[in-house]
């Protein structure tokens, strides 16, 4: 029975959608610590999630276009639709946890992400501030030779930060 096939497919995708809840809670965790430098492994176990999602969502497709057709519904139907024209109360009940489950997630995901981007944008902002800083000198800071021995007043006029002898 596709329905049934169609139900396996949504619980599948709902724990897609917590297990990136969680990896997407872990990069938070990751950037509210100042631990940038595990970021890149986090970001690419969302990518992962997120690959398998669009796979578990393809399939999903397919399975609700069969059920609205077996339903008599266009095949282009909705979860919503399969939930309102279900023709078996307990179909409607079963279909609308998934829905209900899949929407509260998603808004959680959003406000994750959303918070995520928030700290990386403050994040790249501050590094475009030191950045900027560096070698202005417009602090009055002491120049140093690469012995640690202050420089003479007219050798530099801003501290070096980085040794450029090669």
């Amino acid at each position: 029975m596709s329905a049934n096939e169609l139900s396996t497919l949504l619980w599948r995708e709902r724990e897609l959608l917590d297990l990136l809840l969680f990896k997407l809670e872990e990069e938070q965790l990751l950037l509210t610590a100042g631990r940038s430098k595990w970021l890149h492994h986090a970001t690419r176990e969302v990518e992962a999630v997120l690959a398998h999602l669009r796979t578990t969502g393809i399939e999903r497709t397919v399975e609700a276009s069969a059920v609205a057709i077996e339903w008599r519904l266009p095949e282009d139907a909705t979860l919503r639709q399969l939930v309102e024209d279900a023709p078996d109360p307990v179909w409607r009940e079963v279909l609308q946890s998934h829905l209900t489950a899949l929407t509260a997630l998603t808004a959680q995901i959003a406000d994750v992400r959303d918070t995520n981007l928030t700290y990386l944008r403050a994040a790249t902002r501050a590094t475009q501030e030191t950045l900027a800083t560096v070698g202005t000198g417009g602090r009055g800071d002491q120049a140093y030779t690469g012995r640690g021995v202050r420089a003479s007043a007219g050798a530099s006029s801003y501290a070096h930060l980085f040794d450029g002898r090669a």
